[in-house]
């Protein structure tokens, strides 16, 4: 998992409530079991037409989506089943953050357990994002280490995160990354509950 301490990326506009896991990535494709490919999937009943053509007026076939890594999306997003294929899909195409007023919280955990920044503002502040989403070239500014998140009109804004999400966001690591890197630790605790056990059985 790639390290993430700060990001400037363009904005790319979803401004659509309760956006839920089936349609982030439907139910048929959680088959798999590897990452590879879920970027084509990502919001494939919105984003194709019945032939599987690309829908050109859908924002992810747009030319604005190449290399914007920060979705701008509404209310609730997220919701629905559980499913890490959706930050999967959602990290594969490019995004390392989503933006919203609120996140399932499900969701939220399954994103931040696979590299995907969920920011939570206010709806003043979500509503100024998408005014400025009004133009393409709108950019923000993240900064994991400070929770700040810099305005395309240059204001900045502070965001919650989990302290331990961001240990391990900041580092790179996933849980089982977290556990790695305290295995000399672990090592030193299970000989000395050894050598106490053999202790107690000598005596």
């Amino acid at each position: 998992m790639a390290k993430f301490s700060t990001l400037e990326s363009r904005l790319l506009p979803m401004p659509i409530d309760n956006i839920d896991t089936d349609q982030i990535i439907p139910a048929r494709f959680l088959k798999t079991t590897t990452k590879d490919g879920l970027d084509k999937q990502l919001f494939c009943d919105w984003r194709y037409d019945a032939s599987g053509n690309p829908k050109p007026d859908f924002i992810l076939n747009t030319p604005r989506a190449q290399g914007a890594a920060v979705l701008l999306a509404g209310d609730n997003f997220g919701c629905g089943s559980s499913r890490e294929h959706a930050p999967w899909a959602l990290t594969q195409f490019g995004f390392r953050a989503v933006i919203s007023t609120s996140f399932a919280d499900i969701f939220k955990n399954n994103s931040l357990k696979n590299g995907l920044l969920p920011i939570v503002v206010d709806k003043a502040t979500h509503a100024k994002l998408m005014a400025a989403a009004a133009d393409e070239a709108a950019a923000v500014k993240l900064d994991l280490a400070s929770q700040t998140m810099t305005l395309p009109d240059g204001d900045s804004v502070t965001f919650p995160v989990d302290a331990f999400a961001k240990h391990c966001l900041l580092e790179g690591i996933d849980e089982l990354g977290y556990i790695q890197q305290h295995e000399a630790q672990i090592a030193a605790y299970e000989a000395s509950r050894v050598f106490t056990l053999n202790t107690l059985a000598a005596s």
